[in-house]
């Protein structure tokens, strides 16, 4: 049995010993006794009780329960997965379908064919991401065909076809290691809102920030 206080059975307790350790030839005075002992006893109790009564209105913070307190029902909560929409990840497998809805009962409207491929997420329901490519095509693919990591288009804004210089460092007197093609797909290890350090094949250095298709202008990634 676990040490708590059971005021039942303490009553019990006390009128057995009195019963007990009684003689009978004390009569009807021995009875009257023991009235009176439980008379007192559950008087006690009852003061007890009242006053634990007493002490938990006094301080309800000290009260517990087994269920957890309502939530606010006025309290907002963040749809999805609470991160900023729109954003750029890219696409972890060589083949993605591209659905006209968020499930798999809705058709497929077209295939991407590159991993690694930059994509903008533009918004979220459940396991489902509504994406748009560098040419403006939209539609619906699963969170797990999707990689936080970030790659990047060389952009030719309005089909200028004019290179992106890689640089050295990220100033334009530096060197220039290579120029790249629009079209040619980099992988970014950080911006600073100016310039992407970037690599594709076996080339690496600094390009214009506002020549990628895959990061914002003024956005800094580490």
């Amino acid at each position: 049995m676990s040490p708590r206080f059971r005021p039942a059975l303490a009553v019990a307790g006390l009128l057995g010993l009195a019963v007990v350790s009684g003689s009978s030839s004390y009569g009807l005075a021995v009875m009257m006794r023991h009235a009176a002992v439980q008379a007192a006893v559950q008087a006690a109790v009852q003061a007890a009780a009242q006053a634990s009564l007493d002490a938990a209105a006094a301080n309800p913070a000290d009260i517990t329960a087994s269920v957890s307190p309502a939530e606010n029902p006025g309290k907002d909560k963040k749809a999805g997965t609470g991160l900023p929409l729109p954003r750029f990840v890219t696409l972890k497998a060589d083949k993605v379908n591209v659905r006209r809805g968020p499930s798999s009962d809705h058709p497929v409207a077209f295939v991407f064919q590159r991993k690694g491929m930059p994509v903008e997420i533009t918004a979220e329901f459940e396991n489902w991401r509504k994406i748009r490519d560098s040419d403006g095509a939209e539609g619906w693919i699963l969170q797990g065909m999707l990689s936080g990591r970030r790659n990047a288009y060389v952009a030719g804004w309005g089909g200028d076809s004019k290179p992106l210089d890689l640089h050295t460092a990220p100033r334009n007197q530096s060197g220039i290691s290579a120029r790249l093609s629009p079209g040619v797909l980099a992988a970014i290890s950080n911006c600073d809102g100016r310039w992407c350090e970037v690599s594709t094949g076996d080339y690496e250095g600094y390009a214009e920030q506002a020549r990628l298709w895959g990061v914002y202008p003024g956005e800094v990634v580490d």
